[in-house]
């Protein structure tokens, strides 16, 4: 079981953003910049293109609202999606507010937010989604 799976789970606190019955949306605690989220499929899978083709577009699609509430919520020129994917053995994409290309580079230093700095990161996001989970 993948730290995603333990977390989606709610074996494993998070800062939630968004949930359905096939995708998870979370913040990112150890973040590029405020407002990182990263979306997993519920489904424990590896790779991304190794996950099931119905899955892709609907991962997109639930994406979508949260890439415009991260980009309402921050200042930045929009939001940016990164597939990565060394991380952690569980496909997952990276939703962040960027202003160049630099802002995606994982070679970067993390950010150490607080928990209460999590948590207002996280509502801020929620309030523009409406507060739906």
């Amino acid at each position: 079981m993948t730290i995603f799976s333990k977390i989606i789970a709610g074996e494993i606190p998070s800062y939630t953003i968004a949930e359905n019955e096939h995708f998870f949306a979370f913040l990112d605690i150890f973040p590029l910049v405020e407002g990182h989220v990263l979306v997993v499929p519920k489904t424990e899978t590896d790779k991304f293109f190794d996950v099931a083709d119905n899955y892709l577009s609907e991962w997109l699609l639930f994406a979508k609202p949260i890439a415009h509430a991260i980009e309402k919520a921050f200042p930045c020129n929009r939001c940016g999606i990164s597939v990565v994917g060394l991380e952690v053995p569980h496909a997952h994409m990276h939703l962040i507010p960027i202003n160049s290309a630099d802002d995606l580079n994982f070679n970067r230093p993390k950010l150490k937010l607080s928990p209460a700095e999590l948590k207002a990161v996280q509502e801020k996001i929620l309030a523009v989604l409406g507060g739906a989970k």
